[in-house]
């Protein structure tokens, strides 16, 4: 059964920097999507960036694009965003994810099966 776990949330200010990890232990991302999801106090989980590890091909959320960077390391265990520009909207608990979704439910938080148990990501104004 793999495993995924988040690391690199924080507190900052706004206009800060932070860059997220998640690592898998007990299998990879390759050949899968691999995402990253968000969640606040009272809200669903939404949709902040994925990346098919076949084609490293990203998608990003409207409210994150141009700000916010996914990217894999060789081994495809390692996935990051790169969070730029960060504003206390980014506020939130990160999620990794990984999944086999089609395009059209990428975005969708019920097409991923595995998932990391979260970092807290602080913006203070």
């Amino acid at each position: 059964q793999v495993q995924l776990v988040e690391s690199g949330g924080g507190s900052v200010q706004t206009g800060a920097s932070l860059r997220l990890a998640c690592e898998t232990s007990g299998g990879t991302f390759r050949g899968h999507t691999a995402a990253w999801f968000r969640q606040t106090p009272g809200q669903g989980r939404e949709f902040v960036a994925a990346m098919r590890m076949t084609n490293s091909n990203p998608y990003y959320a409207d409210s994150v694009k141009g700000r916010f960077t996914f990217s894999r390391n060789s081994a495809q265990n390692t996935v990051y965003l790169q969070m730029n520009s960060l504003t206390p909207e980014d506020t939130a608990i990160y999620y990794c994810a990984r999944g086999t979704p089609i395009t059209s439910t990428l975005r969708l938080h019920s097409s991923y099966a595995n998932w990391g148990q979260g970092t807290q990501v602080t913006v203070s104004a």
